[in-house]
């Protein structure tokens, strides 16, 4: 009732999973991963214990192979099982248990395993496998193509329900405080992949961090652009946006924090400040600061005189609504 892949991104050492099935939330599951150590998926009648044991057992040192047999070795259900791991090196083992539901079956290769159940046939997992080898986009969009090319070729026989995607990186997680570096599911969906496809499409505006040679600086026109598009979006200087982050302290009616305290740290933007044009001041550079926040956009917050594109094309599409 499960197709998956798990991979290593060879560039970048990221490890992930990419799942589907018609089966409620599977992305709380199937898909395992530790970064630096290894990825893992089980699957039909899921042995949730193949995760954690099987990412420590990795983490000693132990092969994909070898972990996967030891697994399956003490599992008296083994032959109802499937699952499939990648280590940090991109060593990969697959298994399908005999008694799995037809067709049943896994494919490896290097950096990758991919297995399914109830599937319409083994062109369900070839065309997970294909799609892999034949790379052309960043890790995380390959994952989800792979699910693309599993349900053209039939995907699970009893239909559609869910998907998920979660990829670790070390320090990757939200702030770096953990190695979530992509975790998304869609937990109970008519058409899984490509609601998947959209929510990645979400996090990439939301948290991918600006790249400095993606920055428009600001010029007297677009400055009269923006204050327009402000205005229409009701986030002016002094509007509804102006006060949303108002400090605990301010509304206690406390002192502000000492200067130079942690508190008063500055988060961090991208590139370096440049000279403002006319009609851009600091109080219109605030406003569209507040604005950003209040979208959940700051991860792409740019040096004063300059934006970010995304951050651009996301407010003139606000500002007509």
């Amino acid at each position: 009732m499960t197709y998956s892949i798990v991979a290593l991104d060879a560039a970048t050492g990221d490890l992930g999973v990419a799942t589907q099935s018609k089966f409620l939330a599977v992305g709380a599951v199937v898909p395992w991963a530790r970064a630096e150590v290894g990825a893992i998926a089980t699957q039909s009648f899921a042995n949730v214990r193949y995760g954690p044991d099987g990412l420590d057992a990795l983490a000693a040192g132990r092969s994909a192979a070898d972990v996967l047999a030891a697994l399956v070795a003490g599992d008296p259900l083994r032959e109802q099982r499937q699952a499939g791991i990648v280590d940090r090196h991109g060593n990969a083992a697959t298994h399908t248990g005999r008694e799995c539901f037809a067709w049943a079956g896994g494919r490896t290769g290097s950096g990758y395993a991919a297995q399914g159940n109830i599937l319409a046939g083994p062109g369900v997992v070839d065309g997970i496998a294909e799609t892999f080898e034949a790379g052309g986009a960043p890790f995380a969009e390959l994952l989800v193509a792979c699910l693309v090319a599993a349900e053209a070729a039939g995907g699970d026989r009893r239909g559609r329900e869910s998907a998920a995607l979660y990829i670790v990186r070390a320090e990757g997680g939200y702030g770096g405080g953990n190695d979530r570096f992509i975790d998304l599911r869609v937990d109970d969906h008519a058409d899984p992949v490509p609601e998947l496809a959209r929510v990645l499409g979400m996090h990439r505006l939301y948290l991918d961090r600006s790249a400095v040679e993606d920055l428009v600086p600001l010029d007297d026109a677009l400055a009269g652009e923006l204050r327009s598009l402000l205005t229409a979006a009701g986030a002016a200087p002094g509007g509804r946006f102006a006060d949303v982050y108002q400090p605990m302290w301010q509304v206690r009616g406390e002192a502000p924090p000492a200067a130079g305290s942690d508190q008063d740290a500055d988060r961090p933007m991208t590139g370096t400040p440049r000279p403002l044009p006319a009609g851009w001041d600091e109080s219109w550079q605030g406003a569209l600061t507040d604005w950003m926040g209040v979208e959940n956009l700051e991860e792409r917050t740019a040096a004063p005189g300059w934006i970010d594109p995304r951050v651009l094309e996301f407010l003139r599409a606000r500002s007509r609504t």
